[in-house]
């Protein structure tokens, strides 16, 4: 008997939460969020931070003095991608970060499905900012079953002489930007595919051979990200800064198939595949085979902190 999609796959209405870090330099680090990506500070304690766009929280800030950099060559986190709604929004905060960090700028490119930005935080954490083209731009593999990417030349200074408005050059607006992907750098491609794909029930869209791994739930080009380049034969991380969580959030609609039941399966699958993990019904937390924490939550109509 096969096994109901329910069972195996991730909600297609699935989508990433906000990613924390954990850092040596909170204060400079909330500047750089804050000042140079146009994110509004929700929360500043003692040791904490929570930024984010419209009280969505989609950067998570901790700090811990005690730790350094994670060496080379280690897994962790190759970049978080926020996702802005239009070509000026995304311009006016690609122009902001220019301004504020003009040593930060890595590149940009046409990846056909979306165009996009990169940026390196100060504390070497990779920064992604991006639009998606129409969906109905996406052309599928010529095999069928993912999403044509590609990485094609995009001028930075065009792209901002096509899209920057007068007013967004003058301030980032507070528009809607949430964590539209989160690419992780992973110590081999089969590893990764059998825990976030056959394990937590992402479908794959596309492969690089044996360099990276793209998955996501509900048709989306990508939701996750894996790749090898900086990181092969990677093995487990020690405690280091960077990397302390990733989000993914399941729709809490409360109807058959949605996030209780989808969360109660995943509890099973990892069972099954002998992996520990906590959870408490609401949200999961697992180690992934290179110990970055995933948690794995049902989410309301609000993205609580």
């Amino acid at each position: 008997m096969q096994t109901p999609d329910s069972e195996r796959r991730l909600p297609d209405a699935t989508g990433m939460g906000a990613v924390t870090l954990t850092v040596r330099d909170l204060d400079t680090m909330i500047d750089f969020y804050h000042r140079g990506l146009g994110m509004q500070v929700l929360r500043h304690e003692k040791g904490t931070a929570a930024l984010g766009r419209q009280g969505v929280a989609t950067i998570l800030l901790d700090q811990d003095g005690s730790l350094a950099m994670a060496p080379a060559g280690a897994a962790g986190l190759y970049h978080t991608a926020f996702l802005f709604p239009t070509a000026a929004e995304l311009a006016s905060v690609v122009y902001a970060a220019a301004r504020h960090s003009p040593g930060k700028f890595q590149g940009s490119s046409d990846h056909l499905v979306s165009e996009a930005f990169y940026f390196g935080d100060p504390e070497g954490n990779g920064v992604e900012l991006y639009v998606d083209r129409p969906r109905a731009q996406w052309r599928e593999l010529p095999t069928g079953g993912g999403v044509q990417m590609g990485s094609a030349f995009l001028d930075p200074n065009r792209y901002l002489q096509q899209h920057l408005t007068e007013q967004g050059a003058a301030a980032v607006a507070d528009t809607p930007a949430t964590v539209g992907h989160v690419h992780l750098k992973v110590g081999d491609i089969p590893t990764a595919k059998a825990f976030y794909v056959d394990t937590l029930g992402f479908d794959v869209t596309n492969v690089y051979g044996s360099q990276a791994l793209f998955v996501s739930a509900g048709g989306y080009h990508h939701h996750l990200g894996m790749n090898t380049w900086e990181s092969k034969g990677a093995t487990d991380r020690t405690p280091a800064l960077g990397l302390g969580e990733v989000r993914i959030e399941l729709p809490g609609d409360g109807t058959p198939g949605g996030s209780s039941e989808a969360l109660a399966a995943l509890d099973a699958r990892l069972a099954a595949a002998g992996i520990a993990r906590e959870f408490d019904g609401a949200e999961l937390t697992v180690l992934d085979p290179w110990r970055n924490r995933v948690r794995v939550r049902e989410i309301d109509g609000e993205n609580a902190l």
